[in-house]
């Protein structure tokens, strides 16, 4: 008895506390109206004199080397079509979209347009611009003024484009919500030149003498339709108090109407296609929301942090008046940090409040009143249709940014310094005198020690706390502090400080990231009563409890599948790459394959290794996407896929690709698959290093061995990729560089029929001796980290893949700017007039699609890889796939035409078509899986033994040759 006496108090005490519990919920929920308490203001300045090279600094010399003139009230429009001067093509267009006459400008090229100022002074230059069709990227121009480009930020600024929803959200057969396409939907627009970066807040001041002055744009991408340029007074933004004064002087009253609610997902315009509908699932307060099914009903997120991004909506006033505005919001992804927006009323940032507003961090949904926490913000809007425009901006952080880059290049400087003495592996039992070698090492550190310590004061009194950005400063702190305190032993600690740098790469990237997902805006009266921002608990545990029984009755396979209209036939797709990426493909389907063709296609999304079981078992896919270059070949010897000859438009379609594409999918005449993706070498350099050494990248091999002891000299090294055997698998591709320099010299990789290795023939032995000799002469590294090394300044040029652009354009802003790629070195021949000339050739690596053998829907299949690997759906693919993943995501397809759509500026696809042109394509054969493993252990004997590198070559090819001739056995070849 009294032990079930305590069980029943047990059970009491818990019931006592959950109906407690429940009761403080819901009061807490009631009682939660104060909307302005996650408002904030924050003021902070760099407290440093930055370096006179840095991109702040610049422009701040800039301003403070004229004189401090802004004359008032002057505007001065001037029309493209006076322009002075142009280069390159361009077009005059009459009656485009209501403007009389414009200019088209091209990638290429310049405008140079005269402007009278009768006033010397600083003013704001607006372009009135259209986003004419391109390429689907931001438009880039350079700026002069008067012949000059007046500061550093004005190398390049942005103008964006435009883009929505292709349609309204429509449902698939389950009432789930399909994403929309987002397409261009160019206007003619207007705007302040700017910082791209967003370091730089306020818009560009730029001085112009009096008199006639000429204002320059050259085209860096992207063509651009100018209607006019307007030449402005600087403006300085009024405060809310003035605004509010203003206010009371016209007697303006607050108007009286209901709340007024606009859906964040309908967004009228975005400028990043990346801006598109979400869906929210966290909370059944979300408008709408559902448990069991996809509702898109939020915008923003991890999409919306890059500044300059903004989104506009339009909403309807019912009555003129005094209005308040509230938005529910979540701030839950920048840790430890706000993140800010510029806020616009139909184009204008009302009062400067309203500049870098700030949104704090906090785990929830919440309902947030624009104002101060004492008081909220009143807006004066007129009946009728206005807009809300949200541009991400870096706030406090753009100068903090500024100065940690600083800190980054001056770190990095000192670390080239310091390799100088003591090289990438120091001697730990070595004094270096370090101190006494390098000009004010100490003084130097000491410097970088206050700025770090700056930085993270500030990030703290930012947020209220530490997070782990203060983490990344700490370890840096320390390490600092250390070397001031033991200088002799700063050797000890280089790998570690390189490590450390790398992290301060990356706190600029979470600096820079300003995320912010929005739900609705509410336009009200003072003192409204809002909607509730966050369901009780029961709410919240219904909700929960019916996503969690939908998960047993959804049929995920089926999701995003929609009526296409009749269908003939079902063929079933496996593809092994991400979700992301299938998102897009199974839109693109149903959007334009299965409508069309009146196929309807089942895409799986599978692993790599999952298809040779499939197919051995005899259920495997009609079409496998995806599949690496060597697999075709090697399925064909086993009569395992079609072979793609058999379809008489075949060489047309092949027309779509460079010859060497197809090489690896060709076997005894047949090709057995159609490429995808082709990516090949091309060499990174920085540009920012070579200058400060006076070096210039190298055009021939034998410019490579001269500029050695250049680099060397510093300590310095050249990445050339060798590839590394990953686990237990028998492929390994043959060394990229030793096929670069093979080809390069007429060779041949098998030869009598693709029976013997063709290493051992011509020149072969003495390009793999010469190969070879970058690593035992010249100590080459044979692993290495290319991207930190590079972003480090270690490893100042290398040849690699040119999706390395990719990388390095997202994941190492702290050199935006400072790098460039160029074609590989080449080999230097006489031709037939006595001419020297270069050779060029190169390797690729890639995927492609296959049809299954055991497929009975082959002419079906055949159009799908026809329909996929077409300029259009290569094209849309790959811009989808960077609008939604950015420039990390930049797509390397084998279709010509597509890869010039994609993009790229004008001088980096000059720069790749010219690689692409050279590129030569390594056959797939019977056996060939040996040839990269054996080329290889030849390598890695004469590295490691200094074994002779002609007879070690010619021992290695004989190997090669006998598991060619057993293979060749094996499938009845010979």
């Amino acid at each position: 008895m009294k032990h079930l006496k305590k069980i029943h108090i047990i059970l009491l005490v818990l019931l006592i506390a959950f109906i407690t519990f429940l009761v403080t919920d819901t009061l807490k929920i009631a009682f939660d109206t104060d909307h302005l308490k996650y408002n904030v203001k924050l003021d902070v300045e760099s407290n440093r004199d930055t370096e006179n090279d840095s991109y702040v600094k610049n422009y701040q010399n800039y301003i403070a080397s004229n004189p401090a003139t802004y004359p008032k009230d002057k505007t001065i429009l001037v029309s493209a079509k006076d322009f002075t001067h142009i280069e390159g093509n361009y077009e005059i267009i009459n009656n485009f979209n209501g403007v009389a006459e414009s200019v088209l400008t091209n990638e290429v090229g310049s405008i140079s347009l005269p402007v009278d100022i009768e006033e010397a002074g600083f003013y704001t230059i607006r372009v009135n611009y259209y986003a004419y069709e391109g390429k689907s990227s931001a438009i880039e121009r350079r700026v002069f003024i008067n012949g000059v480009v007046p500061f550093d930020a004005a190398e390049n600024v942005l103008f964006q484009r435009y883009y929505g929803n292709a349609a309204v959200i429509y449902q698939d057969y389950a009432g789930n919500d399909i994403r929309p396409s987002q397409v261009e939907k160019p206007i003619w627009t207007s705007k302040l030149i700017g910082d791209p970066l967003g370091y730089i807040t306020e818009p560009f001041n730029f001085y112009l003498n009096s008199g006639t002055n000429v204002i320059k744009f050259e085209s860096l991408r992207e063509p651009l339709l100018i209607d006019s340029i307007v030449i402005e007074s600087v403006k300085t933004l009024p405060t809310y108090e003035d605004v509010k004064a203003q206010y009371e002087a016209n007697n303006y009253e607050v108007a009286k109407e209901e709340l007024q609610f606009v859906q964040a997902e309908d967004a009228v315009r975005t400028t990043s296609p990346t801006l598109y509908p979400l869906n929210d699932r966290t909370s059944s307060r979300t408008m709408p929301s559902d448990p069991t099914l996809i509702k898109l009903n939020t915008i923003g997120g991890t999409n919306w942090d890059k500044a300059g991004d903004q989104i506009t909506w339009t909403f309807e006033v019912p009555k003129t008046g005094l209005y308040e505005i509230s938005m529910r919001v979540k701030q839950r992804l920048a840790n430890g940090m706000v993140v800010f927006r510029d806020i616009y009323i139909d184009g204008e940032i009302p009062f400067a409040e309203m500049e870098g507003y700030a949104f704090k961090f906090s785990n929830d949904w919440r309902v947030q009143t624009l104002g101060t926490n004492e008081e909220s913000f009143l807006f004066y809007l007129e009946e009728g249709t206005h807009e809300l425009t949200m541009e991400v901006s870096l706030g406090i952080y753009g100068q903090l940014i500024s100065d940690l880059q600083d800190v980054i290049d001056n770190l990095n400087k000192i670390y080239r310094e310091i390799l100088i003495y003591t090289g990438p592996s120091p001697d730990p039992f070595r004094d270096y005198e370090l101190a006494n070698r390098i000009p004010n090492l100490i003084s130097r550190f000491k410097s970088e020690l206050e700025q770090a310590k700056y930085i993270r004061e500030t990030l703290i009194e930012v947020s209220g706390n530490r997070s782990e950005k203060t983490g990344i400063l700490d370890t840096v702190i320390l390490q600092l502090q250390d070397f001031i305190k033991r200088p002799r032993s700063i050797q000890n600690s280089l790998s570690t400080y390189v490590s450390n740098i790398s992290s301060l790469g990356t706190l600029v990237i979470l600096l820079s990231s300003q995320p912010l997902e929005i739900d609705y805006f509410v336009l009200h009266e003072p003192g409204a009563k809002m909607p509730q921002s966050t369901p009780s608990f029961f709410e919240s545990t219904w909700f929960g409890f019916r996503s969690f029984l939908a998960t047993f009755t959804t049929d995920f396979s089926a999701v995003g599948r929609v009526d296409t209209g009749e269908v003939n036939e079902t063929i079933e797709v496996w593809l092994s790459i991400g979700q992301d990426q299938a998102n897009i493909l199974r839109k693109l389907i149903d959007e334009t394959f299965a409508p069309e063709n009146q196929i309807q296609v089942d895409l799986k999304l599978v692993s790599g290794a999952s298809l040779l079981p499939a197919t051995l078992s005899g259920r495997g896919p009609d079409v496998a996407i995806g599949q690496a270059d060597s697999t075709p070949v090697n399925y064909a010897m086993r009569n395992a896929v079609y072979d793609l000859t058999q379809f008489d438009d075949f060489d047309e379609i092949a027309q779509r690709f460079m010859p060497s594409a197809l090489v690896p999918y060709e076997f005894d005449g047949s090709y057995y698959a159609l490429p995808e993706q082709q990516i090949f070498l091309m060499m990174f350099y920085r540009t920012d290093i070579f200058e400060e050494l006076g070096l210039t990248p190298p055009n021939t091999w034998r410019e490579v061995v001269e500029m050695i002891p250049s680099l060397q000299k510093h300590n310095l090294e050249f990445y050339l990729p060798v590839p590394l055997t990953q686990g237990a698998a028998i492929i390994l591709p043959p060394n990229p560089i030793f096929s670069t320099m093979f080809y390069q010299n007429d060779g041949q990789f098998y030869i009598d029929g693709d029976r013997q290795a063709g290493f051992n023939e011509g020149n072969g032995p003495k390009v793999f001796e010469q190969w070879s000799s970058f690593y035992t002469n010249y100590s080459f590294p044979v692993e290495a980290n290319f991207n930190n090394r590079f972003r480090s300044g270690q490893m100042p040029i290398g040849i690699s893949y040119y999706n390395t652009y990719n990388v390095l354009s997202v994941f190492a802003p702290e050199i935006r700017g400072k790098w460039n790629f160029v074609a590989v070195p080449g080999t230097e021949y006489v031709d037939e007039h006595g001419q020297t000339q270069i050779r060029r050739e190169t390797v690729s690596t890639g995927t492609g699609g296959i049809i299954l053998n055991q497929s009975n829907k082959k002419e079906e299949s055949w159009e799908f890889l026809k329909w996929w690997t077409s300029t259009e759906t290569q094209m849309r693919f790959g811009r989808e796939l960077e609008g939604i993943l950015g420039a990390a995501a930049r797509y390397p397809t084998a279709n010509i035409e597509a890869m010039e759509q994609l993009p790229w500026t004008v001088d980096e696809l000059t720069k790749l078509k010219e690689q692409w042109a050279w590129v030569r394509g390594i056959p797939e054969v019977p056996g060939g899986y040996m040839t990269g493993r054996h080329l290889d252990n030849a390598f890695r004997l004469v590295l490691n033994e200094a074994a002779n590198p002609r007879e070690t070559i010619y021992d290695y090819v004989q190997m090669i040759n006998e598991e060619l001739a057993k293979k060749r056995r094996e499938f009845g070849l010979d």
